[in-house]
């Protein structure tokens, strides 16, 4: 495996199939990769500063960022109810959208995992020939800094105590952590990055990758477990005594921040890519 150097951030050059939890992706040169930015619907209607966060971020590390303005939902909320075949046509859009960019990076683990994991499905049902190439590109921010840019320092500085919550998506699609329920050995690739901003304490609560209750349309048809879930996970994340609680998903932060305020809890909450961006 041969290694080069760019703007300290040190880049494998070897390129491997990717494997689902396992990706080594093939890289071009980091002097012309060209990254297109995607804000899922969510993020850019209640989080823009997540979005904002993110493009500062990969701008300082020397990546060229395009964010195309007609990108849409990429279609997960129409496709976890149970209407794949409705969010088809946004998997066509985003396909054409963003298939000639090297990589395309999202601030969200749970959108990341739906285009690459079901994309691919939903495009070969309506256009069998179609090859779908962005969804093999698309790529979670923190995968984007771990695996590929491989990212060993950052200008940040955030003074504050942090717990880390470890979404389902990421934990179990993505890799962004090991699973409690495989007998592998324990990684965290958030905690990595976020060990390299100044004057931060990181932690964890107990039970690291227990499910905060969100998931999506199970919040909704399922109000009374998701609530439960949820107090039962911000209770321990409370219980680290962290100042902020931080994840790559701002759904599953949004709906913890919903439940402490109705305790009436003081804690705040925070995207990673805003910790790993401040002071930029």
């Amino acid at each position: 495996m041969s290694l080069l150097r760019y703007n300290g951030i040190t880049v494998c050059r070897n390129p491997a199939i990717p494997q689902k939890n396992s990706y080594f992706f093939p890289l071009t040169s980091y002097f012309n990769m060209k990254i297109g930015l995607f804000i899922p619907c969510y993020v850019d209607a209640l989080y823009p500063q997540v979005g904002v966060s993110t493009y500062k971020l990969l701008r300082s590390l020397g990546v060229e960022v395009e964010y195309p303005e007609k990108q849409t939902c990429c279609g997960q909320p129409m496709g976890n109810a149970g209407f794949e075949r409705m969010s088809a046509p946004l998997a066509e859009k985003y396909d054409d959208l963003f298939r000639g960019y090297d990589y395309v990076v999202a601030p969200s683990a749970s959108c990341a995992a739906y285009v690459r994991y079901f994309h691919p499905d939903q495009l070969h049902g309506v256009k069998p020939d179609h090859d779908c190439l962005a969804a093999q590109k698309t790529v979670d921010l923190v995968e984007f800094l771990h695996d590929i840019l491989k990212v060993d320092h950052l200008p940040s500085r955030f003074p504050h105590k942090v717990s880390v919550h470890n979404s389902c998506h990421g934990v179990r699609e993505l890799g962004l952590s090991s699973p409690s329920e495989r007998n592998i050995p324990k990684f965290n690739k958030i905690i990595d990055l976020l060990k390299l901003v100044d004057g931060i304490e990181v932690v964890e609560p107990e039970r690291p990758d227990e499910c905060c209750g969100f998931g999506g349309m199970f919040s909704v048809e399922e109000t009374a477990v998701s609530a439960k879930m949820g107090y039962d996970k911000l209770r321990r994340h409370i219980a680290t005594g962290a100042e902020y609680v931080t994840g790559p998903d701002s759904s599953c932060l949004m709906h913890m921040w919903g439940v402490a305020q109705k305790e009436g809890q003081d804690i705040k909450f925070i995207h990673v890519a805003e910790i790993l961006a401040a002071g930029l």
